[in-house]
């Protein structure tokens, strides 16, 4: 069976969007692969936080994992800073990186033109430490959307770098693009995508909003004056994205709702939209106070999870360190 390694961020709460994008689609592949899902606290330092807040929204993303279908019994869930092995593999890779390809990072020019106060290195030097979190696991695929696969590539160059160097220690992996629905757009300005981090509440539902709050949302979305329910990115982006967001959590087919809707107005789509939004948060929502409330529950899974990870990776970071001469010879 192939792996999959798949990282999210404890830097806040996942949109809808990132449920669509990634967490949905983690749940109906796990049964495929090996999956390995990292809660990655050590790339969330990249920017200042509060060290209170993280640890909380470290738990939190970890009872959104599960309460998105993931099963412990077959993934292993477990948090980044607890396996050492990803900072050690990930220096190890730092060197054999190069300033220009890392400048070169979409989101490291975007992320550093917001400081204020300097650029924290490690906004500059987190890829490679993505790439060891990767490459620790003997990855096969990594199922990431548009904004990460320029990360991936970058992956890929330096596993293609170390293996040409010292004689094909890593797997070099794949990327699995989401077939649709990867990139969920934001509901007041269809042109960005949807992000947690926007400044403007209405842009985004939180998996944790409020049921009613989300669905006011769902209705007061961008759309455009035609009235004609019909998928098209290009001239109708905002009723597009919001027929993706339906189709996503239905189940049922763009072509499907076009249909159901070609006499019908805005008005009826989103209304419907919104009641199935508001269904599928409270669903979700009680599965995630199951986990989080539950503390021992929580901590069994990723106490095991954590075991299994450092097992697996500290055998690769040996075969890396052997490679390259670090320490005394080991078997």
């Amino acid at each position: 069976m192939e792996t999959l390694f798949s990282g999210i961020q404890p830097s806040g709460i996942p949109t809808l969007g990132n449920y669509i994008g990634a967490l949905k689609q983690f749940n109906e592949i796990q049964h495929d692969y090996d999956c390995f899902f990292c809660i990655v606290d050590q790339h969330a330092i990249t920017v200042p936080q509060d060290r209170l807040k993280l640890r909380e929204n470290t738990r939190k993303l970890a009872a959104i994992y599960l309460a998105s279908g993931l099963d412990p019994e077959k993934v292993t869930l477990f948090i980044q800073s607890e396996v050492p092995a990803h900072i050690q593999a990930g220096w190890i890779l730092t060197t054999i990186s190069s300033i220009g390809e890392l400048e070169r990072m979409t989101q490291y020019k975007d992320k550093a033109q917001k400081q204020s106060q300097g650029i924290p290195a490690g906004l500059l030097t987190y890829p490679p430490l993505m790439a060891a979190d990767i490459v620790l696991y003997n990855t096969n695929i990594v199922p990431v959307g548009d904004d990460q696969k320029q990360h991936i590539e970058l992956t890929r160059n330096v596993v293609d770098r170390f293996n040409t160097k010292y004689n094909d220690v890593l797997i070099k992996p794949e990327i699995h693009m989401p077939k649709f629905g990867a990139r969920i757009m934001s509901l007041q300005d269809p042109s960005k995508k949807m992000s947690k981090s926007d400044d403007n509440q209405k842009n985004f539902i939180s998996l944790l909003d409020e049921p009613n709050v989300a669905a006011k949302k769902i209705k007061s979305a961008v759309t455009d004056s035609d009235g004609i329910v019909k998928y098209d990115k290009e001239n109708k982006p905002g009723i597009s994205n919001l027929l993706v967001i339906y189709s996503s959590l239905s189940g049922q087919s763009i072509e499907e709702l076009e249909a159901q809707y070609a006499d019908k107005g805005y008005g009826d789509f989103k209304g419907d939209l919104a009641e199935e939004v508001k269904k599928f948060l409270v669903e979700f929502q009680e599965k995630f106070n199951y986990y989080y409330e539950n503390k021992e529950v929580l901590d069994e899974i990723l106490d095991k999870g954590r075991d299994k990870a450092s097992f697996v990776a500290n055998k690769t970071l040996k075969k890396m360190e052997n490679a390259i001469g670090l320490g005394r010879k080991r078997k």
